[in-house]
């Protein structure tokens, strides 16, 4: 009985099974004819395809941080459906646009490119999405800590237009080290300390704040709050140095107190060894500033001196979240207004290049069209700044160097290549740095040379010009080079293929001469007493044509210039060119002694010659006096002759008068 219930029900289960597979395909067969009915029926064109539906905008409202995927195609389809500024849809839109874009030109930034990155990141509304900006900033700084000085620098940049944005990322690297170092999270500290001190070298951070977080770190040392601050002593030491000198004092004597204290670890330790190392080389491995990152002067920098270690401070998290705006329309154009205000030349350039852009084309294209007409009517000359003639005629001066057989065919070749004027100077200084180049010296060259001077008088001026400018510039050669270069001048001088008044451009002595001179002169002075001799080389130092020219080669000027011209030539083994120095510094003691007494002898004549006078004049002066007394003498006797005179010419008056008297009266008593 048992057998036949179970063999029963196995037999229902089956059917049952078998049922529900027939009302399944019955299902599918009916559900498919309604499909091809509907699919032969022609849709209505209700425009639902193009249109943005309720759900697709309650996403785009409902999405807080972007965080609901919407594929680019839709995207760009909803942004060419919603026109209407004001809708919240809209404005999602345009937030998440602008996250995407400020994350994007953050994470390109670098050191080579951010010229170009703060003019596009200013093109954004970066007021409206300031909080999107500093987070960026700090989260591309917490992945990448090697590039904090470039976003350190693009921060102070915006600081200086914008001081509410650098002190909004102060605020919160603060608050965020803060958190950091409550929950021992050294990795964080590392990354907010650089930060930190990159910000502080940018004039972004106050020195106080500097202050406060390494006497935070250092008030009670660890391992880790040591190295921390280690760390950020080294990025920002040097600016701190500068800034305040005491305060790094201090802080620099803290790490000393705690490395004579030992508590720490050795690894630490060394850490601080290392630091004082870096101080001792004034931080040359640790810049405060990299040139390229130099973009902000230091007047324009704001320092946010109200953002301290201890306050409290508002990181404006609500910046980060999409708000609705009923004022947005106004809000861009007010930014608008401040972007013209950063960058008007951008602006203005991109205003003129959307209105005038064919004009200016055309313009331009007739005044090229013009310019290259006036310069094939003109003629005017080309001037190839590159100097690729020059190029091309010293390799060419080389290579028919090196293939010739002969000096005589060099100075064919030559003189066929430098036909043009101005080119002689140009081969003068290619002959003497070929020769220069070779191992030892080859009397071609010096043989090339002299044809050359004595074909033209304008190679004379040329190598004269050489010669000053090769004595000028001898420590730039080496050993070899000075030694062929000397041997190609001796050459030249021996056959007097121009003037030897060059050697007044050599001044012998202590001061004006260095060793490489000094080898230049001697290894010239051997060469030619080799080739001339020592009897003909002294008759020429000693022409009278030449005195003015070997004047500073045998100085007699100053005794102490005499002597080391003397000692200089003995010690190269021509000591028989200074005999005429020599003499002159055996007669000096006498010259001084005779100079000297005529000084005397004139000094005394002087004094005999002032007595002299001194007598003479005294002498005059008693003549004169005694003139004067007889003069008064004859003066007084003349004035008593007179009176005498007179007084005769009275007595006579009155003798004539009494005898006219008398005369008188005898004939008046006649008449009576």
């Amino acid at each position: 009985s048992d057998s036949a219930s179970s063999a029963s029900s196995v037999e229902q289960k089956e059917s049952a099974r078998e049922s529900e597979r027939k009302n399944t395909k019955k299902r599918g067969r009916e559900n498919g004819g309604d499909e091809a009915a509907s699919a032969k029926k022609p849709k209505p064109d209700t425009g639902a395809s193009t249109r943005i539906t309720k759900a697709e905008e309650n996403a785009i409202a409902a999405s807080r941080g972007g965080g609901v995927y919407i594929p680019p195609f839709k995207l760009k389809r909803m942004q060419q459906q919603i026109t209407d500024k004001k809708t919240k849809a809209f404005q999602r839109i345009h937030w998440d646009a602008l996250r995407k874009s400020i994350n994007g030109l953050i994470n390109k930034v670098n050191t080579a490119n951010i010229k170009m990155i703060v003019p596009e990141l200013f093109n954004e509304n970066v007021v409206r999405g300031r909080g999107l900006l500093v987070r960026a900033a700090m989260k591309a700084q917490m992945a990448s800590p090697n590039f904090t000085h470039v976003y350190a620098a693009l921060i102070a940049v915006v600081n200086t237009k914008m001081p509410e944005i650098g002190e909004l990322c102060l605020k919160r690297v603060v608050m965020q080290f803060r958190r950091a170092y409550r929950r021992n999270d050294k990795l964080i500290c590392l990354a907010c300390t650089k930060f930190l001190a990159h910000l502080f070298n940018q004039g972004v951070a106050h020195e106080l704040l500097v202050l406060q977080l390494t006497h935070l770190l250092l008030e009670k040392p660890t391992d880790d709050s040591v190295e921390v601050a280690v760390d950020f002593v080294k990025e920002c030491g040097l600016a701190l140095k500068d800034a305040s000198a005491k305060g790094m004092h201090v802080i620099m004597e803290r790490f000393r107190t705690i490395l004579h204290e030992g508590e720490i670890d050795k690894r630490v330790q060394y850490m601080i060894e290392g630091l004082f190392a870096v101080r001792k080389t004034n931080f040359a491995d640790y810049p405060s500033i990299v040139e390229e990152l130099d973009l902000v002067e230091e007047d324009d920098q704001i320092p946010h001196d109200s953002v301290t270690l201890s306050g409290k401070h508002d990181v404006q998290r609500t910046l980060d979240i999409f708000k609705f705006d009923p004022q947005f329309e106004e809000n861009e154009k007010q930014y608008d207004e401040i972007r013209r205000e950063i960058m008007p030349e951008s602006s203005d350039d991109e205003d003129e290049s959307d209105d005038d852009g064919p004009d200016e084309s055309e313009s331009s294209d007739e005044e090229g069209g013009g310019a290259d007409m006036a310069t094939e009517e003109g003629g005017m000359k080309i001037l190839d700044l590159t100097e690729a003639e020059t190029i091309n005629l010293r390799r060419k001066i080389y290579l028919a160097i090196m293939s010739s057989l002969s000096f005589e065919e060099i100075v064919h070749k030559l003189l066929k290549m430098c036909h043009k004027p101005g080119l002689e100077g140009e081969l003068c200084n290619m002959l003497i740095e070929c020769c220069s180049q070779e191992r030892t010296y080859i009397k071609t060259y010096g043989e090339v040379g002299q044809r050359l001077c004595m074909l033209q008088d304008i190679y004379i001026e040329c190598f004269d010009e050489s010669f000053a400018h090769q004595y000028a510039t001898i420590h730039r050669y080496e050993t070899n080079k000075l030694r062929n270069i000397a041997k190609f001048f001796a050459h030249i001088l021996q056959h007097d293929a121009f003037d030897w008044n060059v050697m007044s451009y050599i001044h012998l002595n202590e001061v004006d001469t260095t060793s490489s001179s000094r080898i230049f002169i001697k290894i010239l002075f051997q060469e030619l007493s080799e080739l001339m001799g020592l009897a003909k080389l002294k008759s020429r130092c000693d022409d009278p044509l030449y005195v003015e020219a070997f004047a500073n080669l045998f100085p007699t000027d100053n005794p102490k210039n005499t002597r080391f011209a003397i000692n200089f030539f003995t010690s190269i083994g021509l000591g028989g060119l200074t005999d005429g120095l020599r003499q002159h510094l055996k007669n000096l003691p006498k010259r001084i002694m005779m100079q000297q007494q005529d000084i005397s002898d004139s000094d005394s004549d002087s004094s005999s010659d002032s007595e002299s006078d001194s007598d003479s004049s005294s002498d005059s002066d008693s003549d004169s006096d005694s003139d004067s007394d007889s003069s008064s003498d004859s003066d007084s006797s003349d004035s008593d002759s007179s009176d005498s005179d007179s007084s005769d010419s009275d007595s006579s008056d009155s003798d004539s008068s009494d005898s006219d008297s008398s005369s008188s009266s005898s004939s008046s008593s006649d008449s009576d």
